[in-house]
């Protein structure tokens, strides 16, 4: 067991992130790694606690993992968006505030933006693997 506080983890400025073989750029996003544990098959954390800061305006374009992913949204409102995997459209869009918790399934593309462009957005985000040979 171990504790960590938010503001003990250097934050880490996103620039870009991959998707279909392009490096998309990522703007006014930092994130901070609360905890990682295990190693999955490409030498990421089985498991992982994030806690993402997007700017006033940031931005994370359409992307997807192979990882479940969860966010609970703490501050701002945040968009989230759903992409048809195949076409890249945008077919379902939510505005998420604080309380707010956001699940995206494995493979699923998504999106976010901060809506506001005055005042920063937090989250949390819990990244696992599940697979189903392995029980509960």
């Amino acid at each position: 067991m171990y504790t960590v506080g938010k503001d003990d983890v250097e934050g880490v400025a996103v620039t870009e992130f991959p998707y279909k073989d392009e490096m998309l750029p990522v703007t006014g996003v930092t994130i901070r790694w609360l905890s990682k544990e295990g190693k999955d098959a490409q030498g990421g954390p089985e498991f992982g606690l994030r806690h993402f800061t997007m700017a006033p305006g940031g931005e994370i374009p359409i992307h997807k993992h192979f990882y479940l992913q969860t966010m609970y949204i703490e501050s701002g409102r945040v968009e989230c968006v759903r992409h048809d995997p195949d076409t890249d459209e945008a077919v379902q869009t939510w505005t998420c505030g604080p309380g707010d918790a956001v699940h995206v399934a494995a493979w699923e593309p998504h999106s976010m933006r901060n809506l506001s462009d005055t005042e920063p957005s937090t989250f949390l985000c819990c990244i696992c693997n599940v697979y189903e040979d392995r029980g509960l």
